[in-house]
């Protein structure tokens, strides 16, 4: 069960007749749901989800913003089934008129590939879209990306960090004591951090297991502009529903899993040009979502807007062995070459739409064993290339020249296996032991061409069938390993069918609605293009977002408190205040005895009133808050003394975990706390509408 307690101030009394809510339009997505509506003059709005079993849960006031005279929500974390979304009119404090949403249909994300391989689920999500025991969310936006705040533990014993910062906190989290999953949230455009690495998020977990990480994007407008992501030393990671462009970091990948990392999940991501490179290949940016030195991963549902280079995969493993990877569902929109461009890996690369694409779709090369299925190509130059042979020595041409024509640097050859996939327009590709090739779109005699040595592709008509290991490159002698018919290496998935995968795409592939950035290409021009689009530049460069303003404080039950940007919950979720405030982007240490964090927030009215909401996945508690706590915790009797007539008292630890809880109120003055194990803990006391919170640490 997830459940969340949110401390905020009660805002009370009321201010004019309230209207009716008029919802523009309101939509089921993959995990999520969403609503618009126009402005009715109200303070702000709650919102409320119902269905698969939870009953009026009120969203995180973050997901709320105002564009203009318009409103939006984006509810995340849902599982699949039929939803209603309910939004009401907020003035003075008090809630108001209400509409709810038709029914929304509500998808499951499509978990296939082997990055869930061996029962894993990557990211701070459970397999059924719901968020994982002990998350933590965090929001993150253009004015809150430097301020943002969480206690991470940071040694053995329990002593806890206060970072502020995103980088930051991500630094601190590497060194393992903490393993909270985390869930970062992504509202707007969101320029370069102060502290980055190099101009990246760095992601690097210290090669430990037992965490795991969401970095996703909320709604339609979520961008990541003029930095990237770098993943390295890291377990069950996950990133979705972004838009990258502009990046100009050192590395200069949009997304780059750089070494050591299993179980990673990249999907849903919309990648735009970078800023140019060095190297004359490097116009429109480097990699847009490279992989190297990782394994057990699946890219999928991405869109990627004519990037030069857009999956490279590989580099000095020297090794085959134990390097698995799936592309699935992604949208190569006149994007150039490295669809994927493979060394060394087992690579399932399945239902993706190769969409007039100039250069060359999947490359294979040292060794690497690709199994092309289902694919849909339109206008893509050579499908499918296998290094030193076939199309990547001919080129086209009747002539075998493997000076000028190679295209990967001269290196040995993989193997390819290829079945059910759609090829259309004008392409090139030899198929192994043929007699009759498709040479830029129209069939012709092999010829001279010894197809069982020249060749880009064995094809299979089954599945099934496996490449026999008398078939190798031309350069190399390298064969196939058959690792998609070997049962204890590969996962279950249905395929679509070529035209199935190609509604599929178009429908989901990149960030929810297909992004607020929008460009119609001409095929007739960009198809066979691969030089930078500088209108299409350009508009990248101009883009500064939807400007949409987020409503942090537009309800009373996701506010945290003031003294810090962190809610830590009763069991499973942790909020962060977006609009924390620090002077300083620093790790700050907290490693005093007796720390109080009772918040200095103060109500606009001396009326007390509690608000709550509950289900199955969440809990929300709207309390006042007082400053003056009627508790002390005393280190060396490990006892915590009370003075309040009412009370409800519990207490968790690191993990958002109830060690010690009352429902019914206390009535002793003073509570043994002798029989928790030393750590950090956080004490929660409700008393008479009133909410009071203090950090310990037991010796």
């Amino acid at each position: 069960m997830v459940s969340r307690v949110a401390l905020g101030v009660a805002l009370l009394g009321f201010a004019g007749a309230y209207a009716q809510v008029s919802i523009n339009k309101a939509e089921g997505w993959l995990e999520s749901a969403f609503a618009e509506w126009a402005s009715d003059g109200s303070d702000s709005y709650n919102v409320y989800y119902t269905g698969a079993g939870a009953s009026n849960v009120k969203v995180d006031g973050q997901l709320i913003r105002k564009y203009g005279s318009k409103y939006r929500v984006d509810v995340v974390g849902l599982k699949a089934g039929s939803y209603t979304l309910k939004v009401a009119s907020v003035k003075g404090g008090k809630e108001g008129a209400s509409t709810t949403s038709k029914s929304l249909d509500v998808k499951a994300h499509d978990r296939a590939g082997f990055a869930f391989s061996n029962n894993h689920v990557p990211g701070a999500y459970k397999a059924d879209g719901t968020l994982k025991s002990g998350a933590v969310v965090l929001y993150i936006t253009e004015s809150t990306k430097n301020t943002v705040k969480l206690d991470v533990v940071t040694s053995s014993k329990g002593a806890v960090t206060e970072c502020v910062g995103w980088q930051n906190i991500l630094t601190a989290y590497k060194k393992g004591y903490d393993t909270r999953p985390l869930d970062f949230r992504l509202i707007g455009n969101v320029t370069d951090p102060e502290v980055t690495d190099k101009g990246d998020i760095l992601v690097d977990m210290g090669k430990k297991e037992g965490m795991s990480m969401t970095i996703e994007g909320i709604g339609n407008d979520a961008t990541a502009n003029g930095w990237g992501i770098r993943v390295k030393n890291a377990f069950d990671v996950e990133i979705r529903n972004l838009g990258i462009m502009n990046v100009d970091s050192d590395e200069g990948d949009n997304i780059g899993l750089q070494q050591d990392n299993q179980y990673v999940w990249v999907h849903n991501c919309d990648f735009f040009y970078g800023h140019a490179g060095s190297d004359k290949d490097q116009v429109k940016g480097d990699g847009a979502l490279d992989c190297k030195k990782s394994t057990y991963v699946t890219f999928s549902y991405n869109h990627f807007w004519d990037n030069g280079k857009s999956n490279l995969l590989g580099l000095s493993e020297g090794t085959t062995d134990g390097l698995y990877i799936t592309y699935h569902h992604n949208w190569y929109d006149h994007s150039d070459s490295r669809h994927p461009r493979v060394r060394f890996y087992s690579a399932h690369v399945y239902n993706n739409y190769y969409d007039g694409v100039a250069k060359y779709g999947a490359g294979s090369t040292k060794g690497s064993s690709v199994f092309m299925e289902a694919n849909y190509f339109r206008n893509c130059k050579y499908p499918m290339m296998t290094s030193m042979q076939g199309s990547d020595v001919y080129a086209g041409g009747s002539t075998r020249d493997t000076k000028n024509n190679p295209t990967f640097s001269s290196e040995d050859g993989g193997t390819i296996k290829a079945y059910n996939n759609h090829m259309e327009g004008s392409y090139t590709f030899i198929p192994y032991g043929a007699s009759k090739y498709v040479l830029k779109g129209s069939e012709t005699a092999a010829g001279s061409i010894d197809t069982k040595a020249d060749f880009d592709a064995y094809v299979v008509s089954s599945r099934n069938d496996k490449v026999p290991n008398t078939v190798k490159s031309y350069a190399g002698a390298n064969t196939y390993n058959n690792f998609d018919t070997d049962n204890s290496v590969m996962y279950s998935y249905t395929a679509d069918s070529p035209e199935q995968a190609l509604a599929n795409v178009r429908t989901y592939a990149g960030r929810v609605q297909g992004g607020d950035f929008k460009w119609a290409f001409d095929n007739s021009v960009d198809d066979a293009a691969y030089e930078v689009n500088q209108k299409l530049k350009d508009a990248l460069m101009a883009y500064k977002g939807s400007n949409g303003e987020v409503m942090e404080y537009a309800s009373s039950s996701s506010v945290a408190p003031a003294s810090s940007s962190s809610v830590e919950s009763s069991s499973s979720e942790q909020s962060s205040s977006s609009e924390a405030k620090s002077s300083s982007s620093e790790a700050k240490s907290s490693s005093s005895e007796e720390v109080s964090s009772s918040s200095e927030a103060k109500s606009s009215s001396s009326q007390e009133e509690v608000e709550s909401s509950s289900s199955e996945q969440s809990q929300a508690i709207a309390v006042k808050m007082q400053v003056a706590s009627p508790m002390r915790y005393i280190a060396g009797e490990s006892r915590l003394e009370i003075n309040a007539d009412v009370r409800r008292l519990n207490i968790f630890d690191v993990n958002g975990h109830i060690v010690k809880m009352s429902t019914e109120a206390v009535s002793q003055s003073s509570v043994d706390l002798s029989s928790l194990k030393p750590g950090v803990y956080l004490v929660r006391l409700v008393a008479g509408g009133k909410a009071y919170q203090q950090k310990i640490v037991k010796r």
